[in-house]
């Protein structure tokens, strides 16, 4: 059978650009730039959210024309505009003013001037300045017909406020949710080295604090401030922005003042900025080094990044800033390869992205980020960059309509947490490099990663939902639409949580529980259970011993989960005691052999498995392997093996495939019927092979059936 070429039809342009700072380059027409990026299949800019001083070089004198220009060459060469508020950074003169505006990250110990994000948002003399900018910049511009959207602040949360109007805010909180100190004392166990108030206004500052039930109940407050500030500013953009104009913020999902779910709950689309290394950051074969600082090393935790930009609302979502070149600093520099920039475009939006923006236009010539690189380099010249980077444009000016409605696949779904996020950064079961009695803060994801990596490299695809999003989904329905539900470290959780995952194993779920899954209730008070609580005899296994490894451990499988040869546990190991349940992997160790590694067992209409350890690469993708045998990558094999993923979804009536090869080596691919190349248009008959060459990618369609 021939497949007819003709692509489906769309009214959604796939929006592709970059940042855009023309402030900074005045001795360039905003438009000689605008044609390059014309040129190179741009279809969209962010602009404004970085110049408050341009905006408002002092108080109460605006200067509001000085963007007219960028925007107008934007409308004549049909690039659509996301405005952005200038919040983030404020000038001078407003620092001097009012310095009690300054965050203070730790008590009585404002920051230091001189970066940006040194604000206390939740300041009103702060919020009385940043509404008259807000409303003049956005009143000024909210009829123009270049602007799509809005960009409210930048990058929000990056600071836990320690303010004292803050800590007073806090304490409200606290007497309205708990009502007596008594109450708060029974729900934080203050009897505990004699800490009980008689007060609200006994309560400590959080500097010292060494109770895990306050430090998570300052968490969630600190991401309610977070939430009121971004709620706050898009609720002045809504009075002047149309109904086809969006109103979100960039979200950087590391920042510790953020619960995403939350945040986006009040916008209208999720928008994120994922950095990740590009070179061997970016390759199945090759080891990863450590990245450094917010990026992500590895294919793993690359699609980990967008899997979470999905999870936010569960919809596709807009890519804000990535990866041009360098990012991260003048001692980092890691410029993909020849094809990875389109290599990792594609592998957003196999996951649900309809826009990416690269962050920036131009490599800057001055300031702090002067070595983070852009589309262009310092010259402003057009290089391999530019060339990469207009490829890829015109490529997804032909396969970004055929989008419209993407929906990715999922094989197996993951359970996230941002509580347990927040707990384990407190209460790490993980040790850090250099052994402080704290732990490794970053243990949650290190846990999560250790399950989501492995189901990616197994060429298997996840699909990743909040915990708090839980209560609005049937357990059977989700059962029904997702099999297979991995729950990594939930330590933190409701009872109501727990019953819902119970619900979801008795309308016939696969539930894999992680290690520290339900061990805390909401608030991180141990249940007083046998572990795993309530899950023991569902699993029908039981621990009351646990160890870290100092040291990789081998496996020994029974058979019916197939181990390979250089499958390990890592970090952690629960004393697992199968009382009820088939073992499937055993430690190869003296002592800790006697303890079960992973477990499985029937429950009602569904299994339950237990996965005592922290898995590494190869057990994580032996145990997706298990879990899932027949993926929808199935039928797409490759030759070499394990270079390839093949990432899938549905468009309208089309399937849509993407078919990346992460390694330097031109690999094979069995294609297993007809499809349509979505970029040339051309029929390929099936069954029949298909070359990648090194880093390439192809995006493929047919029918949905």
């Amino acid at each position: 059978m021939t497949l007819s070429p003709t692509p489906p039809s769309a009214d959604e342009r796939f929006l592709f650009g970059a940042a855009f700072y023309p402030e900074y380059r005045p001795e360039n027409s905003p438009a000689d730039d605008l044609d390059l990026m014309k040129a190179a299949g741009f279809t969209v800019i962010r602009v404004g959210e970085s110049v408050w001083s341009t905006w408002e070089p002092r108080d109460g004198e605006f200067d509001l024309e000085w963007l007219r220009p960028t925007l107008d060459a934007a409308a004549e060469r049909d690039i659509s505009v996301i405005l952005g508020t200038p919040t983030y950074a404020v000038p001078p003169w407003l620092q001097k003013l009012h310095p009690e505006i300054a965050a203070e990250p730790a008590t009585g110990k404002p920051m230091n001037w001189g970066a940006r994000q040194e604000i206390d948002y939740a300041s009103p003399v702060f919020r009385e300045y940043a509404e008259r900018i807000i409303r003049k910049v956005v009143s000024t511009y909210a009829s123009h017909p270049a602007v799509i959207g809005y960009q409210v602040d930048n990058e929000p949360g990056l600071v836990l406020f320690h303010n004292d109007h803050v800590f007073a805010g806090f304490l409200d909180r606290l007497r309205a949710k708990f009502g007596t100190p008594e109450a708060l004392n029974e729900a934080w166990g203050l009897t505990y080295w004699s800490h009980r108030l008689t007060s609200f206004d006994d309560l400590w500052r959080p500097d010292g604090n060494s109770f895990p039930q306050y430090d998570l109940e300052w968490r969630r407050y600190q991401a309610e401030l977070t939430d009121d500030f971004i709620h706050w500013q898009a609720g002045i953009v809504r009075d002047y922005s149309t109904p086809s104009q969006f109103v979100t913020t960039c979200i950087a999902y590391p920042r510790p003042a953020q619960d995403d779910v939350s945040l986006t709950a009040g916008l209208d689309v999720t928008a994120g900025n994922p950095y990740y290394d590009l070179q061997d950051g970016l390759d199945l074969v090759e080891p990863k080094a450590e990245p450094i600082g917010f990026a992500v090393s590895g294919v793993g935790p690359f699609f980990r990044q967008a899997d979470r930009m999905w999870s936010s609302r569960q919809e596709r979502f807009l890519v804000t800033e990535t990866d041009a070149q360098s990012i991260g600093g003048h001692a980092y520099n890691l410029p993909g390869y020849p094809g990875q920039l389109k290599q990792a475009a594609y592998g957003l939006v196999s996951r649900g992205a309809k826009m990416i923006e690269y962050w920036h236009w131009q490599t800057l010539n001055d300031g702090f980020e002067t070595y983070w690189g852009g589309v262009l380099p310092h010259s402003g010249k057009p290089g391999r960059v530019y060339d990469e980077v207009a490829e890829l444009g015109h490529s997804l000016a032909t396969v970004g309509p055929q989008l419209a409605g993407f929906t990715p696949d999922s094989d197996i779904a993951l359970l996230y947490s941002n509580a347990s996020k927040w707990a384990l950064e407190f209460f790490s079961p993980l040790p850090s490099a250099d052994h402080d009695m704290h732990g490794d803060p970053t243990a949650y994801h290190r846990i999560f990663d250790a399950f989501h990596t492995g189901i990616v490299e197994s060429d298997r695809q996840a699909l990743v939902i909040h915990d708090t999003q839980l209560p609005g989904l049937a357990a059977a329905a989700f059962a029904e639409a997702h099999p297979v539900l991995v729950v990594p470290a939930l330590y933190s959780s409701d009872d109501a949580t727990l019953a819902w995952l119970h619900d979801y194993v008795d309308a016939g779920g696969h539930l894999v529980l992680g290690i520290r899954s339900a061990y805390a209730d909401e608030r991180v008070r141990v249940r007083k259970l046998v572990a795993p609580p309530t899950f023991a005899d569902a699993a029908g296994v039981h621990y009351d011993e646990y160890t870290n490894l100092r040291g990789p451990l081998g496996l020994t499988g029974d058979g019916s989960l197939a181990l390979s040869p250089d499958a390990r546990a890592t970090e952690w190991a629960d004393g697992v005691i199968a009382d009820d349940a088939e073992v499937l992997a055993t430690y190869d160790h003296p002592e800790i052999g006697r303890f079960a590694a992973i477990t499985t067992r029937v429950a009602g209409s569904g299994r339950v498995t237990y996965v005592g350890t922290v898995p590494n690469p190869a057990l994580a993708k032996d145990l997706a392997t298990w879990l899932v045998p027949e993926p929808q990558s199935s039928g797409w094999s490759s030759s070499p093996a394990g270079r390839v993923t093949t990432v899938s979804g549905t468009a309208s009536d089309w399937r849509i495939r993407f078919v990346f090869n992460w390694s330097r080596d031109e690999v094979t691919v069995d294609v297993p019927g007809d499809v349509i190349d979505a970029e040339t248009g051309d029929s390929l008959e099936g069954p029949r092979s298909i070359v990648l060459p090194p880093r390439g990618v192809r995006i493929l369609r047919h029918p949905a059936r």
